[in-house]
């Protein structure tokens, strides 16, 4: 008879040791479940949550503002919920809310590379959620009058607007990387810094492209108004500033590798190459 078989056993070694693995065991099985939900599950959650209510007020922000003169109430709207949902969530995933953003930083190694598509995915479902939630709190008139919150360019030229998208989101992803994410830069006021740019840069651009810089933006209410007029240029655009974005700070960083006061210090990912 085996000692688990015994009413009253023996403390054998065989059962000591048995009765020392298994609690080990679970634990650390307990442990890496644990790990895996903080480094990757959560950040995803955070990123839709945080990309749906972005949405959410930039599409009520421009539904609302239908028959007023001017971008003054989306600009703020946009930037005020987006610096305030930095703070909130920034801890957790970041605070992206946005996939060139996203890029930018994975390409400068500020955020792990296996990361990025899982961010973008949640990030692109939130923007659904949030457009469709706009579309379901204001009238059917006001909303199809605004064409539910969807951008399209404003000018006729679409060089121009494209060239508004790529130099806006330069700026954004620039302020984001060196503000948040750069070792020696970053500051505690960066929510605010970024959200201030965005607020800025749709009162530079809005008469040209809408000044989205941000993809998701676009996307959302675009399936749920079923509105795609130019819809390419709010990627191409915004992808194409953040590539810029990463192929200065890189380069710069490479140039002056010699220096350590002027090496831009970032989080490394051993998947993309070092910066210095």
């Amino acid at each position: 008879m085996t000692c688990a078989h015994r009413l009253h056993p023996p403390v054998t070694s065989a059962c000591r040791m048995f009765s020392i693995l298994v609690p080990s065991f679970q634990s650390t099985s307990t442990t890496e479940r644990r790990r895996i939900y903080e480094e990757y599950v959560q950040p995803c959650l955070a990123e839709l949550m945080g990309s749906c209510l972005f949405v959410l007020v930039g599409c009520a922000s421009v539904i609302g503002n239908m028959g007023t003169a001017g971008v003054l109430q989306p600009a703020v709207a946009h930037g005020l919920t987006l610096g305030v949902l930095i703070v909130v969530f920034g801890q957790i995933s970041g605070g992206h809310f946005n996939p060139v953003v996203s890029l930018s930083v994975c390409l400068c190694g500020g955020m792990k590379f296996l990361l990025l598509a899982p961010y973008i995915v949640t990030q692109m479902i939130g923007g659904m959620i949030g457009a469709g939630l706009a579309k379901a709190m204001y009238p059917s008139n006001l909303y199809d009058a605004a064409l539910g919150g969807a951008l399209q360019p404003s000018s006729s030229d679409l060089v121009k607007a494209m060239l508004a998208e790529v130099l806006m989101s330069l700026i954004l992803t620039t302020v984001v990387c060196m503000g948040a994410v750069n070792g020696q830069t970053r500051s505690p006021s960066a929510p605010f810094c970024i959200g201030l740019t965005v607020t800025a840069n749709i009162l530079a651009g809005a008469a040209l492209s809408g000044a989205c810089m941000n993809p998701v933006r676009a996307f959302g209410p675009a399936v749920a108004a079923n509105h795609w007029v130019h819809h390419w240029i709010y990627w191409v655009g915004p992808t194409c500033g953040a590539l810029l974005t990463v192929s200065f700070i890189r380069y710069h960083s490479h140039q002056n590798r010699s220096d350590p006061r002027n090496v831009l210090v970032v989080a490394e990912d051993p998947l993309l190459p070092s910066l210095t």
